[in-house]
């Protein structure tokens, strides 16, 4: 695990190659073609995390609803949606889930425009779906997923960015965030919070706007590697009712990014505050302090550290974060 979330800088920097983003743009030409009236994402796992960031950056930078799909509705219930005007985008590291797989076969065969985003470009997933972008990642050493995660946001966000601009990914706007990535990993702060909250019974992660994905994704991290049960709220859904259960023990690990998503997290830490909650920011400035970027930017960084304390933690607490009990690399749900 600790080698996986190493790499990610380097793997940042691969998708920034001339013949990735070239790939890319082919893909969000295509899209631009197509002219879709929504978008539809369908994952599970981690890559839900990603898939849930990726309807973020649609709303917002394409102006085009966009939701998850429930897999189980197709593959239990037998659903068969319209999906005639959609870009249905299915989002998986290994593109190997027989329940991903179907809701794209549906969707093509309803009309929809559809993409495959993975690590595995010989996948069922994408032989399945018309178009597929390559995270490029490498081989995952891993249970847990870290640089598969980072490079499916990495590749969304410039796909996205590629629709917004005419077919063209701006590149220059993204050239730092390798090194940027690597200055976060350098920091031993996730380190010392392991030790602080090697006895935490329970946690709870919070964000909102572009950081809400990676309050889901930090919580799964810390569940599937150190068995710490965390519940992930965004900002505002936490002041409707899980805000009472906050209190000196129960942790809460605060995504606060400098854009209008961080803004809208000041009324939610005065809250906590005031239940007098042990809480610990994430961001510019914070206790685990990642770059101050442009807020659609800051998943890429703001997770890394969580990353490294869910790793740290699991040793601390003498779990092997390789291999967490009852878990494999790749599921298969129907």
């Amino acid at each position: 695990m600790a080698a996986d979330i190493a790499e990610q800088p380097d793997v940042y920097a691969t998708l920034l190659e001339p013949a990735h983003i070239t790939a890319i743009e082919r893909v969000a030409k295509a899209v631009i073609e197509h002219k879709p009236q929504h978008v539809v994402f369908t994952a599970r796992g981690t890559s839900d995390h990603a898939a849930l960031y990726g309807t973020y950056l649609s709303e917002i930078r394409l102006n085009l609803a966009a939701g998850l799909a429930s897999p189980s509705a197709i593959t239990v219930f037998g659903a068969r949606p319209d999906l005639s005007h959609a870009l249905v985008v299915g989002v998986s590291q290994s593109g190997g889930s027989p329940d991903l797989t179907e809701v794209l076969r549906v969707a093509r065969e309803s009309g929809a425009l559809t993409l495959a985003v993975t690590n595995n470009p010989e996948s069922t997933l994408v032989q399945t779906a018309e178009l597929s972008i390559d995270v490029s990642a490498g081989h995952e050493r891993a249970v847990a997923a870290t640089k598969t995660y980072t490079a499916e946001l990495f590749a969304l966000l410039l796909l996205i960015e590629g629709i917004k601009n005419g077919g063209s990914v701006p590149v220059k706007e993204f050239a730092e965030i390798p090194a940027l990535a690597r200055q976060t990993l350098e920091s031993n702060d996730a380190t010392a919070q392991a030790q602080r909250y090697r006895f935490a019974r329970s946690m709870v992660t919070t964000g909102r706007g572009y950081s809400y994905p990676s309050a889901r994704e930090a919580a799964l991290k810390l569940m599937e590697t150190s068995y710490l049960p965390a519940l992930a709220f965004s900002g505002a859904d936490l002041l409707h009712g899980p805000l009472a259960m906050t209190d000196p023990d129960v942790p809460v690990l605060a995504f606060v990014n400098s854009g209008r998503g961080g803004e809208a997290m000041k009324p939610v830490l005065e809250r906590l505050h005031d239940q007098r909650a042990d809480v610990v920011t994430v961001g510019p400035g914070g206790a685990l302090a990642v770059p101050s970027v442009d807020e659609r930017f800051s998943p890429l960084l703001e997770i890394l550290p969580l990353q490294q304390l869910a790793l740290s933690l699991a040793l601390a607490k003498g779990e092997d974060p390789d291999a967490p009990r009852g878990l494999k690399k790749v599921t298969a749900t129907m």
